[in-house]
């Protein structure tokens, strides 16, 4: 016993030392069926989400690029310019890599708004297919095959 108690000792030490090191822990199968998770290449690069919020604090946005960063993917794969209205009620606008922009109601997870980077009034923002235009009387932001919204407080469109 004291033999068996020494060398899982001895082995436990050995995976620490590993993990200290910076070497990932050994893959083990999943719980469903014994099949070994997805890994992604190490190849793989992934993008930055930009965000702007307008000067009222009210509007922000997240821009997320073709392929998706490490923590999101779009469903199409992206690109992906959302934006979210906090009032008078919380509204998210969507443009994806086609189809209309949508605008939905009932958010399930709102999250806006960032500190930063501020979009001032009359200021332009682009990147992707998408661009967007900061007034005073609210955001316009459309995709180059034309499909746009605009949120404000007084109104909402998505086309």
């Amino acid at each position: 016993m004291k033999f068996f108690a020494a060398c899982l000792l001895a082995v436990l030490s050995m995976t620490t030392q590993v993990l200290a090191d910076g070497a990932p822990p050994p893959r083990l199968p999943a719980a469903e069926g014994g099949k070994t998770p997805i890994t992604v290449p190490e190849t793989t690069t992934f993008g930055r989400q930009e965000e702007f919020v307008l000067p009222s604090g009210n509007i922000g946005c997240i821009y997320t690029p073709e392929g998706g960063t490490e923590v999101y993917q779009p469903a199409d794969g992206g690109p992906e310019l959302s934006c979210d209205r906090v009032e008078p009620h919380y509204v998210r606008a969507t443009l994806s890599r086609k189809g209309a922009a949508a605008l939905v109601k009932d958010v399930g997870d709102p999250s806006c708004c960032s500190a930063g980077p501020v979009l001032d009034y009359g200021q332009s923002w682009a990147a992707g297919p998408f661009s967007c235009l900061s007034t005073r009387t609210g955001l316009s932001c459309q995709r180059s095959d034309g499909h746009s919204f605009f949120l404000s407080r007084k109104r909402l469109a998505a086309n």
